[in-house]
């Protein structure tokens, strides 16, 4: 096990890619933090399965928009486990709102989740990390960093943000031994799908993603795993792309299929 008894806390860890995180990081032999916002009982149950596997586990609900929460959970794990070895900062919004119609209100909203959370999350780990020796900080980056469409103007300023938020934190605390990396998914199952895109399937975005088949919330956990391990000791500054090839593609005309993927895609946005 790369991980046996790190201290990790995991963002955004009630539902999606969140859970497939903190599921793999305690598989890996680590004690898991598993926060959320409104998803109490997905992270209580993921928390069960951790123990499951012999490890500990305690979820906690926090706006990681809001200082004094962030401080509040990260104190907790410093008084239950005594330090922090690993935040994966995943937590965040994606609605979808045209950009002449977006008010003022879900501009902040998204910033100060997708961004602000981030800054508050790794300053408050960052400083235990200092206590300790050093640690590893890894951030939940997108596709929609490098590559978008339309209605996701305050989501996708986020993700480039935190691209270079990324480089930016690996500088800043390299002197304290503290590894700071990105992970971008591309095209992920999550069951919000089920919800919100009629008659969605697993497999509809698969002609588009040049190794042929969607990506699980365990391919970036297992991304994760890597870059808080040991085996990236060497490892800081990057974003590592985990999107089956999509970034490396480019578009030009229209496949036989892309019409009915933008009516797919004009669908999710109608319904958030």
């Amino acid at each position: 096990m790369k991980l046996k008894d790190k201290i990790a806390i995991v963002t955004g860890a009630g539902k999606g890619i969140g859970r497939g995180i903190a599921l793999r990081l305690a598989e890996e032999g680590a004690h898991v933090v598993l926060n959320y916002a409104h998803s109490a009982a997905g992270a209580e149950e993921m928390a069960g399965k951790i123990r499951a596997l012999g490890r500990q586990a305690f979820t906690f609900q926090a706006d990681v928009s809001k200082a004094d929460q962030v401080r509040a959970m990260v104190a907790r794990t410093v008084e239950t486990f005594g330090r922090v070895d690993i935040l994966v900062n995943n937590a965040g919004i994606d609605p979808h709102v045209p950009f002449l119609e977006m008010t003022e209100e879900q501009w902040d909203w998204i910033i100060d989740t997708n961004l602000k959370g981030n800054f508050l999350c790794s300053q408050a780990a960052a400083r235990e990390m200092v206590k300790t020796g050093g640690g590893k900080i890894i951030i939940i980056s997108s596709i929609h960093s490098i590559l978008t469409y339309q209605h996701i103007t305050a989501y996708a300023t986020t993700k480039g943000g935190l691209n270079a938020m990324t480089r930016q934190l690996a500088l800043e605390l390299a002197p304290y031994h503290i590894n700071v990396n990105g992970v971008a998914p591309g095209a992920v199952h999550v069951d919000k799908f089920y919800s919100v895109v009629p008659n969605y399937d697993p497999h509809m975005f698969d002609h588009e993603i040049p190794l042929g088949f969607i990506g699980y919330p365990e391919d970036v956990g297992a991304a994760v795993a890597f870059l808080a391990s040991d085996d990236a000791r060497y490892v800081t500054g990057q974003v590592l792309f985990v999107d089956g090839g999509t970034s490396a593609r480019m578009f030009l005309g229209v496949s036989e299929k892309k019409t009915d993927l933008l009516e797919d895609v004009k669908t999710l946005e109608k319904q958030g």
